[in-house]
């Protein structure tokens, strides 16, 4: 059975006018957290980042973020699945406010801090799209805060989408100790989806995907969760995957990882039983439904 404290169903983690509230204190670890937040057309939420640093992400919707006296206006998108969205960067010790003129949903990505960084915008354009995978294992990671990406202080973050009746987080993997080739980070895992059903079709409500994540003798884990629009799923160490897109419903997931290392790095470890499956994809092609969208082409350069 899955232990019931690592598994946030929908609606259940909502407190103090959010959607979702993920401390590391809620957690019971050290460093990754997750807010999501509604706003109304012509809505305000002012917040303090107290310890941790943090990005705005519109999952749908626009707005804007102001801290500091300087103000980022986000073009955001329709939702996950339409597109690379912009989003700004908030440091540790901040106190912001969302605003939103036409309504939206934002996500708040963050992590515990040591260093204090200066607020910064961080345009769709330069969100590094890549395909991963091949086959029925092809998915999209839109990596807007991954190390290469963007400077943060611990936070790491990106975007999955995996077609409908794919699997991605395969093969089994984890990032849960300080070695050469793996590092040390706790992750977390919100879910959407996409009913691919013709209009008026009865559909699975919030839609529908499975995630399993297991550890060892030395550190037990069992997770296999039927998850939904909202469901979040936390990983506090262990092999992790796969997560499986039923038939006909897009799956997304926004992945949030941070750890005590100085290093700000995403080294993983597959699990031996599991990591041959990488040397079938050089004979498979990616699936043709890769990518959604692209990110947008900037103008200016």
């Amino acid at each position: 059975m899955s232990d019931p404290t690592l598994y946030v169903p929908a609606g259940t983690g909502a407190t103090d006018g959010f959607d979702l509230v993920v401390t590391p204190e809620s957690a019971g670890w050290g460093y990754s957290s997750l807010r999501v937040l509604t706003l109304e057309p012509g809505a305000s939420r002012t917040f303090a980042t107290v310890q941790d640093e943090l990005i705005v992400l519109p999952l749908s919707g626009s707005g804007s973020v102001t801290v500091e006296g300087e103000t980022f206006d986000l073009v955001g998108r329709t939702s996950v699945f339409d597109g690379v969205s912009d989003f700004a960067y908030v440091g540790r010790d901040s106190e912001l406010t969302v605003h939103s003129a036409a309504g939206g949903v934002f996500s708040f990505p963050g992590a515990r801090a040591s260093r204090r960084l200066p607020p910064r915008y961080g345009p769709a354009s330069g969100v590094s799209v890549e395909l991963r995978g091949a086959g029925q294992m092809s998915r999209q990671v839109n990596n807007f805060a991954t190390p290469a990406a963007f400077e943060t202080d611990k936070l790491i973050a990106c975007e999955v989408l995996t077609p409908g009746g794919n699997w991605s987080s395969y093969p089994p993997h984890r990032h849960d100790r300080s070695s050469e080739t793996e590092s040390e980070l706790e992750e977390i895992y919100y879910y959407s989806f996409r009913s691919l059903a013709p209009a008026g079709v009865p559909t699975v409500p919030g839609g529908l995907g499975l995630q399993q994540a297991y550890g060892d003798d030395e550190r037990p884990l069992d997770i296999l969760e039927e998850v939904h629009d909202g469901d979040v799923v936390l990983l506090p160490h262990g092999w992790h995957g796969p997560s499986v897109a039923s038939p006909a419903y897009d799956m997304y997931y926004l992945n949030v990882m941070a750890g005590p290392e100085d290093e700000r790095a995403w080294k993983i470890c597959d699990d031996p039983a599991h990591g041959w499956v990488r040397s079938t994809w050089e004979g498979q092609s990616v699936d043709a439904r890769l990518p959604f969208y692209s990110a947008p082409v900037d103008a200016e350069n």
